[in-house]
């Protein structure tokens, strides 16, 4: 089963700091997300879950695809994984969280499941739009001077 999370961008000055303050615009992670085109590759993600309606709700795309990037990008095992995200505000942001939490958002083990529903079919079309508009970028950059 999957309920399909808000289609818009959480609004950076949106995001609930409990001790106040802001996330910074231009963090890595926060540069990141606003570049993923998640809902994009959300669709494919909830063909590949089953509409049974039994069982606990799958987790959303985007926690699932943004666990698996911190991981590839940060070489750290399932275990980190979790702690970075539940100690750190931007990672929260980045796989789709809504405020600041200070528990784990899933257990260690759902990385697993993370990787199998997320195969390689929707991490290269992920890859191929980010590329996409990344040369689209390019060129626009060119067309300014």
């Amino acid at each position: 089963m999957y309920r399909e999370e808000s289609k818009t961008q959480q609004k950076l000055e949106n995001f609930y700091l409990p001790f106040g303050g802001h996330l910074d615009k231009e963090n890595r992670w926060v540069i990141l997300s606003n570049l993923i085109p998640w809902d994009v590759i959300e669709q494919d993600y909830k063909k590949k879950l089953s509409d049974t309606g039994r069982g606990a709700p799958a987790k959303p795309l985007r926690m699932a695809l943004g666990a698996l990037i911190i991981k590839e990008k940060l070489q750290i095992s399932d275990r980190e994984v979790v702690d970075q995200i539940k100690e750190t505000p931007y990672l929260q942001y980045f796989i789709g969280l809504s405020g600041y939490q200070d528990k784990a958002p899933f257990d260690p083990s759902m990385m697993v499941i993370f990787r199998k529903r997320l195969d390689g079919h929707l991490i290269q079309k992920a890859n191929e739009i980010l590329f996409k508009e990344y040369q689209e970028s390019l060129r626009k950059k060119k067309l300014k001077i």
